[in-house]
């Protein structure tokens, strides 16, 4: 439904030394959504009766608005109007088993596609080196991409590959460990370090979140059995959408 945003703008309108007025409107819709007064599902006011309401221009609203789509926190539908988008369904992921995205977005039954950010052979970064353990003259397989599950983005991920098992990164289509079992190097067992951090803007432009919301760290190396280090990732995931699970048991005491 559309709702009255007379209570959420501050009465008596504006202030000028409040600083820009886009800026104090943009400030004003976000603190209603997250404080719940604006919804999932509500419909915003045509521009021209957000203006009025606000005592701003329509090219001011336009602006505020635009820049809470782009952080996800509105969404545009063609032909109906500015809604107040729904927060992603939070997902449950066991830290331990071995999987990679795709094999765990398909067992919970979502539609998964990606898009690139990277993909080729590049000289080997020293933390690629180091993590890897590869030599100074040595290529490496780089493989970034945006995550998305049901059209929600839910990570960014870079993954890093030595050349030697992986010398086409072009024929990495899907999930990573697929392609690296098809090649005899499938991983089976990792190390991850986990850390909490705020999105960057260009990280939140990705993920259609807020710059500085709260993320998820992981940085994994995998291992083939033989104990040759085969992945070098690192991924970013949305910290509204994401809970990561372990299953602790006692062990014997000495």
């Amino acid at each position: 439904m559309t709702v009255s945003l007379i209570d959420c703008l501050p009465s008596g309108g504006f202030p000028a030394s409040g600083g820009p007025l886009y800026l104090q409107l943009r400030q004003a819709l976000e603190e209603a959504i997250r404080a719940g007064r604006l919804r999932a599902g509500d419909a915003l006011p045509p521009e021209r009766d957000l203006a009025l309401s606000a005592g701003i221009s329509r090219v001011t609203v336009r602006k505020a608005v635009e820049d809470l789509v782009r952080d996800g926190l509105l969404v545009r539908r063609h032909g109906s109007g500015t809604f107040v988008a729904a927060p992603p369904a939070r997902m449950e992921q066991s830290l331990s088993r071995l999987t990679s995205f795709s094999e765990d977005m398909a067992r919970r039954g979502l539609a998964t596609r990606a898009e690139w950010l990277e993909r080729g052979l590049f000289p080997a970064s020293p933390a690629e080196m180091m993590a890897l353990g590869l030599s100074a003259d040595a290529l490496v397989a780089r493989l970034g991409r945006l995550r998305i599950a049901d059209d929600v983005p839910l990570a960014v991920e870079r993954a890093s590959v030595s050349a030697v098992l992986l010398p086409d990164p072009d024929r990495v289509t899907g999930s990573l460990y697929t392609a690296l079992a098809e090649a005899g190097a499938r991983p089976v067992r990792a190390v991850q370090r986990l850390s909490a951090r705020a999105a960057r803007p260009a990280d939140a432009a990705l993920l259609g979140i807020a710059p500085g919301s709260a993320c998820l760290s992981i940085e994994r190396v995998a291992y083939l059995a033989s104990g040759r280090a085969v992945e070098f990732t690192h991924s970013l995931f949305r910290g509204d959408a994401y809970d990561f699970v372990a299953e602790l048991t006692l062990s014997e005491m000495p």
